[in-house]
């Protein structure tokens, strides 16, 4: 017979993640792109309101969480990861009453928040910066000013690029007192800015620095959010002396080698301060480190039991479409966080890279793979990220006009050198209209196209994201991908979203790995996952009363049943005894 199981009826039953020590052990969380996700005032943007008018189809997608992106007074540079004010809500996305009622609106849902919070740089708007710029030594002290090299200070005082493009060190003009004028050549110095030169970057090793952002993230727990994503969590401590890197092209080494300008041993005192703070609290509030680390053992660091609670695993959204090389990425990251006693925090995409559906090809196939994919993910032990319209099976939209798009990267010449698409031979690609092919117009490494405002309803744009247009223009195709075209069809990505968070909650086998600490080879024992023989191409695990299989082969796959289909990306043929796997495909198993 065949099987295709996307919409499967459960009771409800709550996370597993209580039994080993804290909801975020398991805890599915859903990335809001605040900008990108519901407009509720007409200007095409989305804000505050517009959220917690959707938060009802976050409560029945099943998610745990959700993270809201920045959405603090900012000048918008890039994205609101460019603060002025952290402790405020930008005009452009409600108020601080906005704020309070989207947190209670969301917690009488039995959903958590989690907010942003920028620690590495402010915007060169902010306050501190503005006073820095006038001249004022102790101001200035908060940044990383130096003078630059050679007879007139001419030169940066460093090889270091920004992660935009270009130098990551911007002069400034020479204020009263040092020279007297105000043109940089008079003898400026020069500020450094990791990212782009709207966001100078602090100097950690300032204690205003920490008294700052202590009290920042004091503001928003008495709020009542219950966790912040860290962003640039590996960047906040540079190297003693700011040593040249001595090669170019710096952001391709980012997570693949060290540097000394990211994932540094002295960022871990920082994040015991604030995991101590956040300890202080009732309700299990929680840290989460963006961290691009060299290693999963890096990585790891960051999760130790005084540390924070979870760090994305780049690696395995990195991971191309090779289930051998996914076995390993899973290996070696379930290995590494287990040495330390914290799960693993599995992620497909996010508002900083292409979205997976892409990556994996594009088309029919890039989707095929897309929906396995999350399958797969859903099924490992630990935690997991959702990015807003991936359960919508949303691909990139690679063809937005010049004049549309806002990334930094965009205006600094260089593409966001973070995964991009696909990572296999051009010619197994399967074209799909105008926005499938990866390198539609050369925009595969900018980052505008992953946020797009979502679709939620009707034929044609802004489907449903506000009462106007959006601002970025929304594909003329997109209608059949809408949230309300898609809800009530059994073959839909929303609905194989919705059914697998349902049974992800309903089987006590795909609940959080134990909690303690051991040898690394005690991983598997403390997943309760196991690998079983399969052909080349398949992957084939059991949990407690569970089982997965992905075939990521072009072909079909026959092998024996390993217990009864649940839950299939694709529709899969079973006599009981053996199964037939369509390629491209994941399938869950009750043993």
């Amino acid at each position: 017979m065949t099987h295709e199981s996307t919409a499967v009826q459960l009771a409800s039953s709550s996370s597993n993640a209580t039994a080993s020590g804290g909801w975020w052990r398991d805890a599915v969380i859903y990335q809001v792109y605040v900008r990108s996700f519901a407009d509720s005032d007409g200007d095409g943007v989305g804000d505050l309101r517009g959220v917690r008018s959707r938060l009802p189809h976050l409560a029945r997608l099943g998610v745990d969480a959700v993270w809201l992106t920045p959405f603090y007074v900012s000048p918008q540079a890039d994205g609101g990861y460019d603060v002025a004010d952290y402790r405020a809500v930008d005009p452009l996305f409600g108020d601080l009453s906005d704020a309070d009622e989207l947190v209670r609106a969301a917690h009488a849902l039995g959903l958590r928040v989690i907010v942003d919070v920028v620690p590495n740089h402010t915007s060169a708007q902010h306050p501190w910066f503005r006073a820095a710029l006038a001249g004022d030594p102790a101001a200035r002290a908060r940044y990383l000013f130096r003078p630059g090299r050679g007879a007139d200070g001419s030169e940066p005082p460093n090889d270091w690029e920004s992660i935009f493009g270009g130098p990551a060190w911007t002069r400034v003009a020479a204020p009263a007192g040092e020279g007297g004028t105000s043109r940089p050549e008079a003898g400026g110095e020069w500020y450094l800015h990791l990212f782009a030169p709207e966001q100078p970057d602090l100097d950690w090793g300032h204690p205003e620095v920490a008294a700052e952002f202590a009290s920042v993230l004091r503001f928003w727990l008495d709020l009542g959010v219950d966790g912040f994503r860290v962003d640039v969590a590996h960047g906040m401590v540079k190297a003693p002396g700011l040593p040249d890197i001595g090669r170019g092209a710096q952001a391709t080494l980012i997570g693949t080698e060290p540097l000394p300008f990211f994932d540094q041993d002295g960022v871990h005192e920082i994040h015991r301060g604030w995991r101590r703070l956040l300890d202080s609290y009732e309700g299990d509030r929680i840290g989460v480190a963006e961290a691009w680390a060299p290693t999963s053992e890096r990585l790891a660091l960051y999760v130790r039991p005084d540390e924070l609670h979870q760090a994305f695993n780049f690696r395995f959204l990195n991971c191309p479409w090779d289930p051998a090389a996914m076995r390993t990425v899973i290996d070696e990251s379930l290995a590494a966080t287990t040495s330390v006693g914290a799960p693993t925090t599995w992620v497909l995409s996010n508002h900083d890279v292409v979205r997976h559906v892409t990556r994996y090809g594009g088309g029919a196939r890039g989707l095929a793979r897309a929906r396995a994919a999350a399958l797969l993910m859903l099924a490992l032990p630990g935690s997991a990220y959702l990015y807003q319209g991936e359960e919508l099976g949303l691909p990139e939209v690679l063809d937005l006009p010049d004049e549309s798009r806002r990334d930094p990267a965009f205006r600094r010449g260089r593409r966001h050198q973070l995964p991009e698409a696909p990572a296999e031979p051009a010619a197994e690609l399967q074209p799909a209209g105008p926005q499938a092919g990866p390198e539609a117009d050369g925009q595969e490494g900018l980052r505008d196209g992953c946020r797009v405002p979502i679709p939620w309803c009707g034929s044609e744009p802004p489907y449903g994201f506000g009462p106007t247009g959006s601002w970025l223009p929304q594909p003329a195709g997109w209608g059949g991908l809408t949230v309300a075209a898609q809800t009530g069809d059994p073959h839909s990505t929303l609905e194989l979203y919705r059914a697998a968070l349902e049974l992800r909650r309903a089987m006590p086998g795909l609940g959080a790995p134990e909690a303690g600490t051991g040898p690394a080879a005690e991983a598997p024992y403390r997943s309760g996952m196991r690998w079983l023989p399969a052909p080349e191409g398949v992957l084939l695990f059991t949990r407690p009363g569970f089982a997965c299989t992905l075939n990521g082969r072009p072909d079909p796959v026959e092998l024996p049943a390993p217990g009864r289909p649940v839950l299939s990306s694709a529709p899969v043929e079973t006599d009981g005894r053996t199964v037939r796997l369509p390629p491209d495909s994941c399938t869950w198993w009750s043993l």
